[in-house]
């Protein structure tokens, strides 16, 4: 398709309904994302919570048949006739066959309170057997490592794991304390436990996986096929076993230090995950074919009087304008209309009559002001020569002279082409004029210059504070008895974009009031009522209303106290001002 044929489509209409969709698309996928997502993790979590309940419940119910047996195997070594008996051979009394006989019935007894313990062995504390009635001794039974974990246990039940003489029990010990003497060692019991006494796991269930491993990391009971060891080295997260994803669960027993491991299929928990998002995808579809029947009828309501509109705009460009007739359409486009038709009214109006009246007012005006600045600097310069002339001897007229040339050269050059000079040139120009007053007024006046050098080149209109420092010299120095300074500072404003210009006097100063009356009459414009100060400040600050019109201009503020000076202060922006009017 060739590029004008598809600019015929770039249409206001086709524009609306396109955006319109996007943003719909875009609404809804973000939302069917964001439930998808909540669904999602609030179903992971609730499996979480489940698979964690079972953990703990099964983690419970292994410590729960660990405390029994724990339990009884304490009631027989605490037993009187178990202690007596050990305590007389712990004193060098031997025990009889009958003896013996009577401590297997006490066992058997115990042992009848639980199906999980298959046999009780009873050993002396020199690691002879007792019971069963057999010659093995501890030694041939146990490692010595477990004897010696009994014997620092001192009485707690020690889990061995895996009966090493029968794969098919477990084995656990405990020190025989004989209460009468201190808790002296006085035996060893071992306990021999059935393997399928902590076998709670569903053996036929392929779909999850449950791992009981004790202290040890051996394992107690367990439905997984395959090597455990890298399972038991993972954190508690999904893992992939397979083509599977799992999520693992862990949890530890705080009496046993066993560790139970859960692995749950993830597509078991997120078996109703695919309903949501069918569900999701199908209202999305719903909804962008709805919103586009109606985005289409909305689009053309609003362009088909905006196009008629348009078509009277275009014809306006074989004559003149003409006005549109008004439709029935919304009160925006109805305001629109009677905007364009007032417009056609009007602005021959304005381009004739108004625009250029503005246009040469604010040239006239800002010449006047220019005129009004410049008699006035040339009448106070001239006055600085005759008392110069007066008082200084004639080889100082030489260098009066110069900086008087200099000064006129300034002043009275082309306007037009010189509106605007760079603050080096506007700074040379104050210093030749104060250089001149301090010959005339000699050590009773001083004067200094602060600029940096990075605004040396900025460009401001001619003679924009120059009228600020004569003022300062006639009406603050001038009328002070004693020595003057006058000083000049140009530095970066707080914000940055502007610049701040200063003319700082230590003359006699103003009251409140007179600050007062002279910026409320400068603010209205009053400028033929004001005199000394105000004539100064009010062409200045006229000047930087029409130079920098189109900035934020604050005015020039003034700080004075009576008998200690003045401060003449305001801003310019570094980007520059207006520069032909």
């Amino acid at each position: 398709m060739k590029k004008w044929e598809l600019k015929k489509y770039n249409t206001l209409r086709n524009q609306i309904l396109i955006v319109f969709l996007l943003v719909m698309m875009i609404v809804l996928f973000f939302v069917g994302v964001v439930i998808f997502n909540q669904v999602s993790d609030l179903l992971k979590n609730n499996a979480q919570k489940q698979i964690r309940q079972t953990a703990v419940q099964a983690t419970g119910r292994v410590d729960s048949l660990y405390k029994q047996i724990d339990m009884l195997s304490n009631q027989v070594v605490t037993n009187p006739t178990v202690q007596q008996q050990l305590l007389n051979y712990n004193s060098g009394m031997p025990i009889s066959y009958g003896q013996k006989q009577n401590l297997m019935q006490i066992a058997n007894s115990f042992q009848a309170y639980s199906n999980g313990i298959s046999n009780f062995e009873l050993y002396t504390s020199d690691y002879q057997k007792i019971l069963p009635l057999d010659e093995i001794s501890l030694y041939s039974r146990l490692e010595i490592e477990w004897i010696r974990a009994a014997n620092e246990a001192k009485g707690k039940l020690v889990w061995i794991g895996e009966d090493p003489k029968e794969p098919g029990f477990f084995l656990a010990i405990r020190r025989v304390s004989l209460i009468d003497r201190w808790f002296s060692s006085g035996g060893y019991l071992v306990v021999q436990i059935n393997a399928n006494y902590f076998d709670f796991v569903d053996h036929g269930r392929m779909d999850e996986f449950m791992i009981l491993v004790d202290q040890y990391q051996q394992p107690i009971t367990s439905n997984y096929q395959g090597d455990i060891s890298q399972l038991l080295s993972e954190h508690e997260s999904n893992i992939h076993i397979g083509e599977k994803e799992y999520i693992l669960t862990k949890e530890e027993s705080v009496t046993t230090n066993w560790t139970l491991t859960i692995l749950t299929p993830v597509e078991t928990l997120m078996g109703g995950i695919s309903v949501v998002r069918s569900t999701i995808i199908l209202s999305g579809v719903i909804g962008i074919l709805i919103f586009i029947f109606f985005s289409y009828i909305l689009s053309t309501m609003i362009t088909r009087p905006i196009n008629q509109l348009t078509k009277t705009m275009l014809n306006a460009k074989r004559g003149e304008l003409r006005k549109n007739p008004e439709t029935a359409s919304t009160i925006e486009i109805k305001h629109l209309n009677q905007s364009y038709n007032q417009l056609v009214d009007n602005t021959n109006h304005l381009i004739q009559v108004v625009y250029e009246k503005e246009l040469i007012r604010s040239r006239t005006e800002l010449k006047a002001l220019q005129a009004q600045i410049n008699p006035h600097f040339l009448f106070n310069t001239l006055d600085a020569l005759y008392w110069s002339l007066e008082e200084k001897e004639e080889d100082e007229l030489a260098e009066i002279v110069i900086s008087m040339s200099e000064l006129f050269r300034y002043t009275i050059s082309n306007q037009e082409k010189n509106e605007w000079v760079t603050v080096k040139q506007a700074l040379e120009h104050i210093e030749r004029y104060m250089r001149i007053m301090k010959i005339r007024f000699g050590d009773r006046f001083s004067y200094s210059i602060e600029v940096s050098k990075e605004f040396e080149y900025l460009q401001i209109p001619k003679l924009l504070i120059q009228p600020l420092v004569e003022n300062a010299i006639s009406h603050g120095i001038g009328n002070k008895t004693g020595p003057g300074t006058v000083k000049v500072v140009l530095q970066p404003a707080e914000n940055d974009n502007h610049l701040v210009i200063k003319v700082i006097d230590d003359g006699i100063g103003m009251d409140k009031e007179t600050i007062e009356r002279i910026l409320r009459q400068v603010e209205t414009g009053e400028v033929s009522s004001l005199k000394g100060n105000g004539v100064a400040i009010a062409n200045v600050n006229k000047r930087l209303q029409l130079y920098y019109q189109d900035s934020t201009y604050k005015g020039i503020s003034i700080t004075s106290e009576v008998n200690k000076g003045t401060c003449f202060e305001f801003e310019i922006p570094l980007t520059g001002g207006i520069r032909s009017l």
